[in-house]
């Protein structure tokens, strides 16, 4: 559901009248149904039922106790429940009820009267799955205009970054990645990049040295595992040669770093994901919206494109186990 007063059930509903007639991509929603506008909806008592319902109306396993909220004016009595629709949903993913996981966008300061304490949806996924007894090793990955870039670092002050790259983080995360671009992405032989930390990858260490003493060892010893990973490449160049084809998906040193270029290329389509889990999960690469939910004006692309990634990840990850 995310939260009910942003653009979820908006775009949600939307992705469904794109959707339906597609019944590799059934879904359905956790929510309360008075949410939903616009479409037909059908209540659910298991997610078994919403492959037959799928063509017809919008599945919706109902979620009670979300009180009345009006589109962007978040209520912080509804934080229960977006926490309850988060668990609910993992709970099903786990369980094999569900193939995935589809996040629909939070705000987090709401969910802080609930005593939630997670930085976002990444980390309170990843705990949910730990809690139930599963490893995690979550890694975020954005998806979006040719792209597929993963962050090393997410929500830190850039001052912080140098002093938290050299403690095994980046072939934590270059394992996680190339194991989910064979699982996931069913890429036989990934070829991964490093950016650089400083301009021009540091420019042999006259612009800094993290490169030398710190992207670079972690490169080396990633290849003896028989890991595809370069060197530092510079920051400006290297998403240009992904696009190219020399790249099957770039890990950026920073937040900005990566988001930039995905953002550019596809700021309506852009995808997030959690890699390292032992559940699919992805979520639209955008907030909760509130204005454009106020205003009726949300788009659903962005939801759609998770949707899909969502379905690829769960059919190459059941290949792989065959």
């Amino acid at each position: 559901m995310g939260d009910p007063a942003g653009c979820g059930p908006a775009i949600s509903a939307a992705a469904w009248s794109a959707l339906h007639h597609d019944p590799s991509l059934a879904f359905y929603l956790i929510a309360a149904p008075h949410l939903i506008a616009g479409v037909p909806v059908k209540l659910i008592a298991s997610p078994a039922e919403a492959p037959g319902v799928f063509a017809d109306a919008l599945p919706v396993l109902a979620l009670d106790g979300v009180p009345p909220v009006a589109p962007g004016k978040p209520d912080e009595a509804a934080a229960p429940g977006i926490v309850r629709a988060i668990e609910m949903a993992v709970a099903a993913a786990l369980a094999g009820r569900a193939s995935g996981v589809v996040t629909n966008p939070i705000n987090k300061a709401l969910l802080y009267s609930t005593g939630f304490r997670f930085p976002g949806h990444t980390e309170f996924v990843a705990h949910l799955c730990e809690v139930a007894g599963h490893a995690a090793s979550p890694v975020m990955m954005l998806t979006g205009g040719g792209l597929r870039v993963a962050l090393a670092t997410i929500h830190m002050p850039l001052r912080d970054v140098p002093g938290v790259l050299g403690d095994g983080r980046l072939e934590r995360i270059a394992r996680v990645v190339n194991a989910a671009l064979i699982r996931e992405f069913g890429i036989a032989a990934p070829r991964i990049a490093f950016t650089g930390l400083n301009p021009h990858a540091g420019e042999g260490g006259s612009i800094g040295r993290e490169e030398i003493e710190i992207i670079n060892p972690s490169a080396d010893r990633l290849q003896a595992e028989g890991i595809s990973v370069s060197h530092a490449r510079p920051g400006d160049t290297v998403f240009a040669e992904a696009l190219s084809g020399a790249w099957d998906a770039v890990i950026a040193m920073t937040h900005d770093q990566g988001l930039i270029p995905v953002k550019t290329l596809d700021m309506w389509g852009g995808v997030n994901s959690t890699l390292g889990l032992p559940i699919v999960r992805t979520s639209p690469d955008h907030g909760t919206a509130y204005d454009a939910a106020a205003a009726g004006t949300c788009k659903p692309d962005s939801l759609i494109a998770a949707l899909r990634l969502a379905a690829t990840f769960a059919a190459n990850r059941q290949k792989a186990a065959v």
